[in-house]
């Protein structure tokens, strides 16, 4: 999805007119005031712009634009800010941004928003330029105060100097504050760097272990209600009639409405919620609903398959290539809908009071949930305030373009009618069922080898949702999201024919870790490793062969994982095997070799080697995080995880003892490398999941013989 359309798809998702972020010099002191947490600066501090705040007591605060849900943007905007104010790590604190988009709008979305691996890339120059304002900003101070110079004064550990005299950055916080703004200040070269590029602790680990950390499970209002919502049992239903005798009779239950999302009970209590919940009896309408099994769909998407597609890629005239082949290799790939299954649920908490209304959630798209609020209640724009809360986990769940739990929690409160506070509460069987899925997805594959093994011609048919249709600029079009990763490969094929079957159903879709190369990386390592073996050619050396001159990234992370593995051509370890799969996402490349052994008829993966290139390294420390976190949550799906559509279309999964999540004792080794690169950094929240199942399957084929052609692993008895 390129920027433009991005923008034009959050706004209009939320009913919002979007405004382009300001520049650096229209964020001056008056408006980052306004715009920072209750409105008010500590006496004797400033804030130079909507990003830094520096207090007496010597404490920095970055304004994060991005929320924190455990991929690391608060630890990485504090690093970018503390590198150009020279500040001493340990006086750097962080907060979230309220929603506003002018002021805290993603560079590469045009509203304020967390998503797509982006919220390094595109803060990377602008929080640099905050911090490197503040910093001239108390050289000035410090200047005007001694009587010299600024070129006199250094800067180190959050402390100025002329060589004679000393201040904290505290000390000349009032000062600064009376500077003016620079309108284009000079950040540092790289080779100044004293921070960028070295392990700091993440800011807001200690509060997460203590459990002062604040999540919106802990936010209780005066007079709070708890609600909970009973949903269809099938995706796309709606009320028909529903009788709510019982419910009211439960202890502690204060009201049942209807919403447009189902029946909502209100209570004391989120036990008394649930047990009213519970004792509801609801009627269906499921004419509009996804009544088919996931066999059903797939049977169809298989007819799909041979019909009218659009087209995604083309070099070369691939049937006539395949045709001419002295070998034809086919392949069908099979995924299942994907839940994204956060430790923590979906909730909202809104309170209303005398026509003003404020909300805590954990929202990545914050503007978009502020706006939903405002339309279903009819309030002026002014009168909504946001509050972002730490969350914990999303992968994708909390990036809502409908805005739909800012919609339903609003719908809660507009149904009680008057004045209160509410909390919504989604139970891990509302998650799972509540749909908003990776879509379910088939790709048709099918290529030809010459005599001597080369590939001469490339096809690959994918069939699924669109994540992005009934946006104002779905003209029918491709939809770049469903096919990222299986066109501009690295690889110099001479015909290539990509196309995209787009398939309607009642289930709402939603970009998930990764998103398009969650299945496109899988489908293509895979199949291209089948054809390396049937040419005979070894898998590592095979690729480099294959790639572009201008793929020189791509070549980088290969071999640095090949040499990390001690690759040498031999594919067996005694009864382990090595499987390899390079794959970039997100502007990142990513390469993996997994060591696997065959467990009973499951795959038991021991060790996995990442080489990973995505810029400009912020905090290693965070980075290796994320790789590693990023192939146990791919590791956990490609073994595990599927939501099944039953007979009649009920979800068969509800919980995690059948949507199971990857054990601890399942999780293998991991060693990552970090390739060294002076581009601009790049995603790292997602690239490190898409290699993981084609590194285990290509492993899994050496031992077997076979490549599992339907996931996960378990449930196709592989």
């Amino acid at each position: 999805m390129t920027a433009q359309t991005r923008r034009q798809f959050l706004a209009s998702a939320a009913g919002l007119v979007i405004g382009v972020a300001l520049p650096l010099r229209a964020r001056a002191q008056s408006g980052a005031a306004a715009a920072i947490g209750d409105g008010t600066i500590a006496e004797g501090g400033f804030a130079p712009n909507a990003f830094v705040r520096v207090a007496p007591d010597n404490t920095v605060t970055v304004i994060s634009k991005h929320i924190e849900f455990g991929q690391g943007p608060y630890t990485g905007l504090a690093t970018l800010v503390a590198e150009e104010m020279d500040a001493d790590w340990s006086q750097m604190r962080v907060e979230s941004a309220p929603a506003d988009n002018d002021l805290y709008a993603n560079l590469a979305f045009g509203i304020q928003g967390t998503g797509g691996s982006t919220a390094m890339a595109n803060s990377w120059m602008q929080m640099r330029q905050a911090g490197a304002a503040a910093r001239a900003m108390l050289v000035a101070a410090a200047a005007e105060r001694w009587g010299v110079d600024a070129s006199a004064i250094r800067v180190s550990g959050g402390t100025l100097t002329d060589g004679t005299r000393t201040a904290s950055f505290g000390e000349l916080a009032e000062a600064a504050a009376g500077q003016s703004v620079p309108v284009e200040p000079a950040v540092k070269n790289r080779d100044e760097f004293t921070l960028i590029g070295t392990d700091r602790p993440k800011l807001d680990s200690r509060a997460k272990s203590d459990g002062t950390a604040q999540f919106t499970m802990d936010v209780y209002r005066d007079g709070m209600e708890t609600v909970v919502v009973r949903r269809p049992g099938v995706i796309g239903a709606t009320v028909a009639s529903y009788d709510d005798t019982a419910a009211r009779a439960v202890p502690g239950v204060v009201a049942v409405h209807r919403i447009p999302q189902g029946v909502a009970v209100y209570a004391t209590s989120t036990a008394a919620a649930l047990k009213g919940r519970a004792a509801l009896e609801v009627t269906w309408d499921t004419s509009e609903a996804e009544t088919r099994s996931s066999d059903e769909i797939f049977a169809a998407f298989r007819e799909m398959a041979e019909g009218e597609a659009i087209e995604a890629e083309r070099t070369g005239d691939a049937a006539a290539a395949i045709a001419g082949a002295d070998t034809v290799h086919e392949a069908e790939f099979l995924f299942p809908f994907l839940a994204h299954a956060p430790l923590e649920p979906l909730d909202a908490v809104l309170e209303l009071r005398d026509g003003k209304a404020e909300v805590w959630m954990g929202a990545q798209f914050p503007t978009a949930d502020a706006g939903a609020v405002t339309q279903v209640l009819g309030l002026d724009p002014a009168d909504v305030t946001m509050n972002v809360m730490l969350a914990g986990g999303s992968f994708g769940r909390r990036a809502q373009p409908t805005a739909h739990i800012g919609v339903e929690i609003a719908s809660i409160a507009k149904a009680r009618g008057g004045d209160g506070a509410w909390k919504l509460v989604w139970t891990r069987e509302d998650d799972l069922t509540g749909a908003y899925y990776r879509p379910i997805t088939l790709h048709r594959l099918r290529a030809g080898l010459d005599s001597e093994g080369n590939i001469v011609g490339w096809e690959n048919r994918v069939v699924n949702q669109s994540i992005i249709a009934g946006t104002p600029f779905d003209q029918g079009g491709l939809d770049r999201t469903s096919v990222e990763g299986a066109i501009e490969m690295p690889y110099a094929l001479p015909a290539i024919a990509v196309d995209w079957v787009k398939a309607d159903l009642p289930v709402p879709p939603l970009w998930w870790r990764s998103v398009g190369h969650t299945h496109t990386a899988y489908a293509t390592e895979v199949f291209l490793d089948e054809l390396l073996e049937r040419a005979g050619r070894d898998p590592v050396q095979g690729r480099l062969d294959l790639l572009r001159p201008e793929a020189t990234r791509d070549r980088a992370v290969l071999e640095r994982v090949a040499e990390m593995a001690g690759w040498t051509g031999a594919r067996r370890r005694g009864d382990r095997a090595l499987g390899v799969a390079l794959h970039e996402s997100f502007q990142t490349y990513a390469a993996q070799i997994a060591e696997v052994s065959d467990a009973g008829g499951m795959p038991r993966v021991h060790r996995v080697w990442c080489a990973v290139d995505c810029g400009t390294a912020i905090n290693p420390n965070v980075i290796r995080a994320q790789i590693e976190g990023g192939i146990g949550y791919g590791l956990g799906a490609i073994l595990h995880n599927a939501l099944d559509l039953g007979p009649g279309g009920e979800v068969r999964q509800r919980n995690f003892d059948t949507y199971r999540m990857l054990r601890i004792t399942e999780m293998p080794a991991v060693e990552v490398a970090i390739v060294d690169s002076d581009a601009d950094p790049t995603g790292i929240g997602e690239p490190g999941t898409p290699p993981i199942g084609p590194a285990v399957a290509n492993a899994w084929r050496v031992l077997t013989g076979t490549s599992p052609r339907r996931l996960p692993f378990a449930q196709t008895g592989v």
